[in-house]
């Protein structure tokens, strides 16, 4: 007489919750820039809030500077929140500012 076993049920897992920037420093400094666009849309994120005051303009160099402070490779940080649009810069590339959003 065979026995048949009613499959296990399925356990749903809990929505996965994006993963902090946090894994991306070490000792305060950016370890290295993610491939990944969703990662560095994250980190990107992170570093307009916490570098870039709104309703501030800033130098090119102030951007420098801030983004020296976590990664040594700041035109491609610079160039990626230009990209990204989370900051603006005017034509003359004299002058950059914070994007803020309204929702």
């Amino acid at each position: 007489m065979s026995h048949t076993t009613a499959p296990l049920p399925r356990t749903e897992q809990p929505p996965r919750t994006p993963r902090g920037v946090s894994d991306l420093f070490s000792d305060g400094r950016l370890v290295a820039i993610p491939r990944k666009v969703a990662r560095r849309e994250q980190l990107l994120a992170h570093l307009t809030e916490t570098l870039f005051a709104p309703d501030r303009d800033y130098t090119e160099p102030e951007v420098n500077d801030a983004l020296r402070t976590v990664h040594e490779d700041c035109s491609a940080l610079r160039r990626y929140l230009i990209t990204s649009g989370r900051l603006t810069r005017t034509r003359d590339g004299s002058s950059y500012r914070r994007v803020t959003t309204t929702r």
